[in-house]
């Protein structure tokens, strides 16, 4: 016998920061992680658009994105992990990583979307910076052949 879970606690408790949006893109669950990840409030997250998250300069490339996925109720990054630039309150770039899965009704429509988010910009810039020590570190040697 499976005890029972309380899925309010899983979602406070969890490290992952669990984003909820409806079919429009208007967050409708913002959990503990998410508010420390990215500085809103739930009451400061809840009802507002994913823009709240998303860099400008990306906003459009996202929306064709969301919309497709919207309509034809598929997505790859369910399976995939897709990373890319997010921004928190104070106007910080951040680099995240997540997966998404689709909600739908009874009738199978995709109603909205789920994404587990996890910050990735301190493994990011450290990437970025080791990938600059070897480009350095190769011109070195380059130059003494």
């Amino acid at each position: 016998m499976h005890a029972a879970i309380d899925y309010q606690q899983l979602l406070s408790v969890i490290g992952d920061a669990i984003v909820v949006a409806d079919g429009k893109g208007s967050i409708t669950l913002w959990n503990t992680a998410a508010e420390r990840m990215f500085g809103y409030s739930e009451s400061e997250a809840i009802g507002r658009s994913l823009d709240l998250i998303i860099p400008e300069r990306l906003r459009a490339r996202h929306w064709q994105g969301f919309d497709k996925t919207m309509a034809t109720g598929t997505t790859r990054y369910g399976h995939e992990l897709l990373k890319v630039p997010a921004v928190n309150k104070d106007g910080g770039a951040m680099s995240i990583a997540f997966t998404v899965a689709l909600l739908k009704n009874e009738r199978g429509d995709v109603t909205g979307i789920v994404a587990v988010i996890r910050d990735e910009t301190e493994r990011f810039q450290q990437e970025r910076a080791l990938r600059k020590r070897l480009a350095e570190l190769e011109r070195q040697l380059g130059g003494q052949a």
